[in-house]
């Protein structure tokens, strides 16, 4: 008999709530014919309340040592706890990627815009100095008329 660890749904309506149960993989998910139940799930609770998963650890050793397999769902509960470790993310093919005609079209409007960037910062310390230089003039001068008198 190959014994899987999995969810059954209980709850009403919109109000979902789900008990970790060991069972038969060839029987249905609420079929009843459950072994064991090892953990109650409640998606309803936030993502940090202690609530919202709890799992019975020692039973749930238990039955994997026993060969029982748990489902995607309940595996990703149990490397939560520590119990296994986290399955490695695959690595994504190309197919995401944008066409090779759009990342150039990308890459020319990043060249423009740091282009123009630039032109900005370099039109800005010019005005600043200009601005500068004047100031300083007339400062210089203002000594000399009083010397003078």
């Amino acid at each position: 008999m190959a014994t899987v660890i999995r969810l059954a749904r209980f709850g009403a309506k919109k109000r979902p709530y789900y008990h970790v149960v060991v069972t038969d993989s060839r029987n249905a998910r609420n079929s009843g014919n459950v072994l064991d139940t090892v953990g109650k799930y409640d998606p309803m609770q936030p993502k940090d309340s202690d609530k919202r998963v709890v799992l019975k650890l020692d039973a749930i050793k238990a039955w994997m040592a026993k060969g029982a397999k748990p489902s995607d769902r309940v595996y990703k509960f149990l490397a939560n706890a520590g119990l296994v470790e986290k399955r490695p993310i695959p690595v994504q093919t190309k197919k995401h990627l944008q066409s090779e005609k759009t990342q150039m079209k990308i890459k020319d409007k990043q060249e423009k815009l740091a282009k123009i960037a630039e032109e900005k910062a370099a039109a800005e310390a010019a005005a600043k100095a200009a601005a500068e230089a004047p100031a300083e003039a007339p400062a210089e001068e203002t000594p000399a008329e009083t010397v003078a008198e």
